[in-house]
């Protein structure tokens, strides 16, 4: 599933994409601009520059950039690096996740088939195409 935090993590390597002649971008101006809390963004800008899509600088002229060009990401790491997964169900998501029916589940397979084609159509979107 994609989460709230994936599509928000899209917006803002888009807005900072779209604003990358300006330098650093503080996410005040993300916040704004794509009326997102403020307080929400940090979390996400913070798990974009742990996995290496954004670079991240303090002080007054800081905030965030794009650590490599839009056409050098794919949708599908954005969306990973933010929620750490795309798949449809809880039994696929969690490895960890105790299923009792995972030996016998009908629709097991379906689901597993239906997450690599949203993996695949995902992993073939580059950043530049949303723009």
């Amino acid at each position: 599933m994609i989460s709230t935090k994936g599509r928000y993590a899209l917006r803002i390597m888009i807005d900072l994409a779209e604003n990358s002649d300006k330098g650093y971008i503080s996410l005040k101006d993300i916040a704004e601009r794509q009326e997102i809390s403020k307080k929400y963004l940090e979390g996400i800008a913070k798990r974009l520059v742990e996995n290496g899509l954004l670079i991240g600088a303090s002080g007054r002229s800081g905030g965030y950039k794009l650590a490599k060009a839009p056409e050098k990401y794919t949708v599908a790491e954005i969306l990973l690096s933010a929620d750490e997964t795309l798949s449809s169900v809880a039994c696929l998501a969690d490895k960890n996740y105790k299923c009792t029916r995972r030996k016998k589940c009908k629709t097991l397979p379906l689901w597993k088939e239906f997450d690599e084609i949203v993996y695949d159509f995902f992993k073939e979107k580059k950043l530049s195409d949303l723009l």
